[in-house]
């Protein structure tokens, strides 16, 4: 497991350059962590660092953003707190999203936890009584 500690907003981005430099070839990423623990954040972070120059936010209610990397690839950030049936992702082509071989970045998997691919990768972000944030990365 990577660990990897962000101590105030002014680190967020070393923390986004330690975590893509750990990606490899996995594409699908499981973000866990309760509401306010800094996973938009987080990935927005990750997109700025990709060279993604479009507005990043969270996908709440469009439930999928797409982002242009600044390589040229393909970047989806979904929202997934809003599914509350398992069809209703199934219905707006999540398996299309996830063998697309683009990067996925996904808030709330647990409520996509039936179809969600096996190779995911779980992230959990927590946040310590200082208000440091641990990302924590199960491969």
């Amino acid at each position: 497991m990577l660990r990897i500690e962000i101590k105030d907003l002014n680190h967020i981005h070393e923390a986004a350059r330690a975590f893509i430099d750990n990606i490899g070839n996995d594409t699908i990423f499981a973000f866990h962590g309760h509401m306010g623990a800094g996973k938009t954040t987080f990935i927005k972070a990750v997109c700025e660092e990709l060279g993604v120059q479009d507005v990043i936010n969270s996908p709440t209610f469009a439930i999928v953003n797409e982002y242009l990397a600044g390589n040229g690839d393909t970047i989806y950030h979904f929202d997934c707190y809003r599914i509350n049936k398992i069809v209703e992702a199934l219905d707006m082509g999540c398996q299309d999203y996830f063998d697309s071989g683009n990067l996925c970045f996904i808030e709330w998997p647990e409520n996509i936890a039936d179809i969600l691919p096996e190779e995911a990768v779980s992230v959990h972000i927590k946040v310590a009584d200082d208000d440091t944030r641990c990302v924590e990365i199960e491969k």
